[in-house]
């Protein structure tokens, strides 16, 4: 079997750098917002370029706590797109704001500046693009329209940990950016775990009120806030491994890279990088002919493979029917899309064999079981 991720691996390669930090914070005795977030919070804005980090109980709340930051709430929108994970609109929803989902670019699957310029009204009160599979919606445009009606811009950065564009790495665009640390991420917790990044203090310190119960002194809320913190033994594995982040991203590229060789003349599409971006591969998604057929044969013969996203959010009974409308490139692409494996403890040789099976099917051939 060929995983489509491993999070299992990948830990158990740096396994005594995880316990030697799980053994320090039960030792330790300090366990829920102690020295290891606090370390981990500035060390990662470090990382990102920018000044400040809130831990957070998970990326849902990460982005639910940066709209709250920012005072949005019933009756505002927020404009996001479709094509992305429910998390990003439940978001929205949960703040008692309504998301307007906006197309995507077909090259990039991120939002679609044009688009998103078009939908701006007087109800909406931010942009939240979400860098895609592991690289940066195109931010420039955005930032303009974004400043032209004095909003804020918000990164949901859950995919992309050490992307950049621009030269910048995402996360230090945004008036506030939004980090999941969900097991398969780039930077993964060995369970749940989230971050809001931003530059502006009082932002900042909104945010760490809204993440437990508005507390400025134990047991007294100055303001609205409930519990969503990041635990000390999350953030101390989460330590450990930022330093290994850039090597296991290099690592990435090298994986895409063979894809990319492999798939040539193959009749798949492969991964488009935008210009000023580089390209992180949290995922590495394809389109190939006959997506269908294609995923239910390499499954089959023990490729790992899925479809993110099968459905997109609009068309979801829970969204449909809100606030209905067309996103043609997005709809296209949830039926085409088809995601391959990819992790840092891939081996070559799986690419070979996930591509020659991935070729044998498309010639009609019946594949070999991997």
């Amino acid at each position: 079997m060929i995983a489509l991720a491993d999070p299992r691996a990948e830990n158990l390669l740096i396994q005594d750098e995880i316990e030697a930090a799980c053994r320090r914070v039960i030792e330790g005795g300090r366990y829920i917002l102690g020295p290891e977030v606090e370390a981990f919070e500035a060390e990662f804005a470090s990382y990102l370029g920018t000044k400040h980090g809130i831990g957070v109980g998970n990326g849902t709340d990460a982005i639910e706590v940066a709209l709250r930051a920012l005072g949005i709430g019933p009756g505002d929108e927020v404009i996001t797109v479709s094509h992305t994970a429910v998390a990003t609109a439940t978001a929205i929803r949960r703040t008692g704001a309504s998301p307007v989902f906006v197309d995507i670019d077909p090259q990039t699957y991120t939002m679609d500046p044009d688009a998103a310029a078009a939908a701006v009204t007087a109800r909406t009160k931010a942009l939240l693009p979400v860098h895609l599979y592991g690289q940066a919606a195109d931010l420039a445009p955005l930032l303009e329209t974004a400043e032209a009606h004095g909003l804020p811009l918000v990164e949901d950065c859950a995919q992309a940990h050490g992307a950049h564009y621009d030269g910048r790495r995402v996360g230090s665009f945004g008036a506030l950016s939004c980090f999941s640390f969900y097991p398969t991420k780039n930077l993964g917790a060995i369970g749940d775990g989230g971050l809001v990044a931003t530059a502006d203090p009082e932002l900042a310190e909104r945010c760490r009120l809204l993440r437990e119960y508005g507390w400025k002194e134990r047991y007294v809320s100055s303001s609205d806030g409930w519990n969503s913190r990041l635990d000390e033994m999350q953030a101390a594995i989460l330590r450990v491994k930022l330093p290994h982040l850039d090597s296991r991203i290099l690592k990435r590229r090298e994986l895409a890279s063979h894809y990319l060789d492999r798939l040539v003349d193959t009749g798949v599409e492969t991964p488009t990088t935008g210009p000023d971006r580089d390209h992180v591969y949290h995922l590495f998604v394809v389109q190939p002919p006959e997506r269908d057929r294609v995923m239910e044969e390499l499954q089959k013969a023990g490729v790992g493979c899925g479809i993110h996203y099968p459905v997109p959010i609009h068309l979801q009974p829970a969204f449909a029917g809100r606030s209905p409308v067309r996103l043609p490139e997005t709809e296209q692409a949830a039926k085409d899309i088809l995601t391959l494996p990819m992790h840092p403890v891939l081996g070559t040789d799986e690419i070979i064999q996930t591509c020659d099976l991935l070729g044998s099917v498309l010639s009609n051939r019946t594949p070999p079981v991997a």
